[in-house]
């Protein structure tokens, strides 16, 4: 696959997804940069340029994108708490800066990390494909802007840059700073919400670079994919709950105990949203309104226009991923 990819840019490139597609790509022979706010010792031991910059920052953008072939924007600024203008400035007009840098630069392909909470209206979603709609409201900051970003991005893969959106659903694996962590640290409180028979759609994290390396590759191939958009995951949707579980196991930990209704962790949320606000709070409330919907409701996804598009199919199961995730949750406990 080196041969399609010769000077690569990973926004994020230190961040779980980035980290893991810069590591993949340099394995492939591909000369890669990667743009973060932070440098990173474990991109110098890969040999990976790297370049100190801010997404806000359209000069720093632009000059990243200097000589590069292919974009991958994994860069974001996730979560379900924060304030809008921080979610927006990084999210919607960071992506613009990504977009003009790449048509400045004359960028072959840009690929770019979505979301599928740009289709989530708190309802369950079972088996959807690509045609659902956008949300037409949103909970927090982080879909609304990635929403936003995704459709500048469809935009632009219409008129003459070519680009893919891709959907990864919930990634985790060894390195995760973020899904994993939030369920370990959370461990004690935890109680389950709603009856646990909701399904969700996972990915895990190699399966997620690999479908980005894939969509590189395929959109050289073909520009007719360009504008394009597909849900990734491992394609065997879990029950929420019980993948808790899983992960709380991988660490050595208890399963979660006790239940509440849906309706209880909704108002829970919204008292906690409103004394966090309030009283100006750092960090994020234990429970928001969107995390009560999320945690009791349905959310997976038909993968076959990826399966069809970028011959994608996960080469990771989720039963392989939970015991790397258990070995290296071994030297890197997280407390």
């Amino acid at each position: 696959m080196n041969h399609s990819i010769e000077s690569v840019l990973v926004t994020g490139g230190g961040g779980f997804l980035g980290g893991a597609i810069v590591e993949m790509i340099s394995k492939k022979g591909a000369r890669v940069r990667s743009f973060s706010r932070h440098l990173y010792p474990r991109l110098d031991a890969l040999g990976v340029e790297q370049v100190q910059g801010d997404l806000r920052d359209r000069n720093a953008v632009l000059t990243a994108c200097e000589g590069i072939d292919v974009v991958f924007h994994a860069a974001a600024k996730a979560g379900g708490w924060g304030k809008i203008k921080d979610y927006f400035d990084i999210n919607v007009k960071g992506t613009e800066n990504v977009i003009a840098a790449c048509r400045h630069h004359q960028v072959s392909r840009l690929i770019y990390t979505s979301s599928p909470s740009v289709v989530f209206d708190r309802k369950d979603k079972t088996g959807i494909d690509e045609s659902v709609p956008y949300a037409s409201t949103f909970q927090t900051h982080y879909p609304a802007t990635k929403a936003r970003a995704e459709q500048a991005i469809r935009k632009a893969g219409q008129g003459g840059l070519a680009t893919i959106s891709l959907r990864p659903h919930l990634i985790w694996g060894p390195g995760d700073n973020h899904l994993v962590p939030r369920i370990l640290k959370r461990a004690k409180r935890l109680k389950r919400i709603g009856d646990g028979s909701n399904l969700v759609d996972t990915t895990y994290i190699d399966n997620a670079a690999f479908a980005h390396v894939l969509a590189a590759r395929k959109l050289k191939e073909n520009h007719a994919l360009s504008g394009k958009v597909y849900f990734i995951s491992q394609g065997e949707p879990v029950l929420l709950w019980e993948m808790v579980d899983d992960i709380l196991r991988a660490a050595g930990k208890d399963p979660v105990k006790g239940r509440v209704s849906p309706t209880t962790a909704w108002m829970a949320g919204a008292l906690l949203e409103g004394i966090y606000k309030l009283f100006k709070l750092p960090d994020e409330p234990f429970m928001t309104r969107f995390g009560a919907t999320e945690l009791s409701t349905s959310h997976w996804f038909d993968i076959s226009a990826a399966r069809r598009d970028l011959g994608y199919e996960p080469k990771i199961s989720t039963e392989e991923g939970l015991k790397r995730l258990a070995r290296w949750l071994k030297t890197h406990p997280i407390v």
